[in-house]
């Protein structure tokens, strides 16, 4: 059996960097990543100008029973094949990523505790508190250079659905966290370090 890992917070809060981070300190013989992102539903079937107005903050963009399953998979020690999304086209790509189980499973994502038939397949539940403006500025600075986007269409979409599914889902999950790092107290590989040390008593005690 795996250790799953969530790796939860809001948009941009770090949460990704710090599971990256975790991973390194492990290595790949022992730990593995898997996004939530990659989740994200087929948008295909809608024309393009469609796509731009799904809601992907809200917990139903996304793919959740393929993912629990996929999740319970890596847990009983068998390979996935996990969707691989693209963000510019808001489509799923017909390829696929094979992952490897492991002993240690790290799985990052905005929405990983608002579900509840994701929190209880998890054995250490983190998340990673930021203050919105902070987030704000690192997805600007990532979607314009990563996923072709315009500032003012970052700061648009922040507004109208980013914030307020924040405030709905993603900061209320909190409380299904073991432990929770906020922003201005301490840094990311600071966090790690803690995690892999709890990763590692925890795995030592199996």
């Amino acid at each position: 059996m795996s250790f799953l890992v969530a790796v939860c917070g809001g948009s941009c809060s770090g949460k990704s960097t710090l599971a990256a981070t975790v991973l390194r300190s492990l290595g790949s013989e022992t730990a593995t990543l898997l996004a939530f992102d990659a989740y994200y539903c087929d948008q295909s079937s809608l024309p393009p100008e469609k796509r731009a107005e799904v809601n992907y903050d809200h917990p139903d963009s996304l793919d959740v029973e393929l993912f629990a399953q996929h999740l319970a998979m890596l847990s009983n020690d068998e390979p996935i094949e996990s969707p691989i999304y693209d963000f510019a086209t808001h489509t799923r790509l017909p390829e696929t990523r094979r992952i490897e189980p492991a002993p240690v499973v790290i799985v990052d994502g905005i929405l990983l505790l608002s579900d509840e038939r994701l929190v209880s397949q998890f054995d250490m539940r983190i998340f990673r508190e930021c203050p919105e403006d902070v987030r704000l500025d690192r997805r600007i600075e990532r979607d314009v250079l990563e996923r072709g986007r315009t500032e003012a269409s970052v700061r648009k979409q922040f507004a109208a659905t980013v914030k307020p599914m924040h405030d709905t889902y993603v900061s209320p999950s909190a409380i299904h966290a073991d432990v929770i790092f906020e922003h201005a107290r301490i840094q990311v590989h600071q966090a790690a370090e803690l995690v892999v040390e709890e990763i590692q008593r925890a795995l030592a005690r199996v």
